[in-house]
């Protein structure tokens, strides 16, 4: 039996659709899944198959038109904007297939803009900065800009401003899509060895079936619908 204190993230009748050219899209369909706290997740399914959209409505950066998401035990799928944007900034990290880095700024740099604004001090900034960065295998690159990195080095960025907050959840969209297979393979054991050293909740939408292995649940979509959770 699985408690409501175990469940990080609950999605229960949840639907979405969108308008395209006149046409409506149902983007997601019935959908209801349960990821439990500490889980290492993957969902995958064709282009096109509501994978994002599920990720996006889990994260309330949107709304199902109808349904609850229940998200460490609040519902957010009728939260206010502003309750929503604290709960993404202290409970989620983001990891996005286009690394979202700011050129003009370093690694470093890049990773303490995530905790601005701030109470802590400029010194405990620097500071969980570069123990993000050490977590990530990347403090000598700490001073290179975007432009000076390969992909799975800017990808490890984003891992370490994901990470810098200390989120209860980590959300990575086709997280490893535009790296190497060397490159994905590191990105890929650097996203589980946080899952299992902090007991952090991550859940990966991807296309690429070889990367099960790392999972424990496997949700598979198809249309915009759950056909199955292994």
């Amino acid at each position: 039996m699985v408690f409501a204190k175990d469940i990080m993230i609950e999605a229960i009748d949840i639907n979405k659709e969108y308008r395209r050219a006149g046409a409506i899209i149902r983007a997601l369909v019935d959908i209801n899944l349960r990821v439990k706290s500490g889980e290492f997740v993957i969902v995958q399914g064709p282009t096109g198959c509501g994978k994002s959209t599920l990720l996006n409505v889990l994260s309330g950066l949107d709304l199902p038109d109808s349904g609850r998401v229940i998200f460490d035990g609040e519902n957010i799928a009728r939260a206010t904007e502003d309750r929503l944007s604290k709960i993404r900034r202290q409970k989620i990290g983001f990891v996005f297939q286009d690394y979202n880095l700011v050129n003009s700024l370093t690694a470093i740099e890049n990773i303490e803009a995530l905790l601005w604004p701030t109470v802590l001090s400029n010194k405990e900034i620097e500071n969980r900065s570069i123990a993000a960065l050490r977590d990530v295998n990347l403090l000598e690159r700490k001073d290179h800009h975007p432009v000076q990195l390969s992909g799975g080095e800017k990808q490890r960025v984003g891992l370490a401003r994901a990470i810098i907050h200390r989120p209860r959840v980590i959300l990575a969209d086709e997280p490893t899509g535009n790296l190497d297979p060397e490159s994905e393979t590191h990105v890929m054991e650097l996203l589980k060895k946080i899952n299992k050293d902090t007991e952090t909740t991550v859940i990966v939408v991807t296309h690429r079936t070889h990367l099960n292995k790392y999972a424990d649940k496997i949700i598979k979509m198809d249309k915009g619908r759950i056909i199955k959770i292994e």
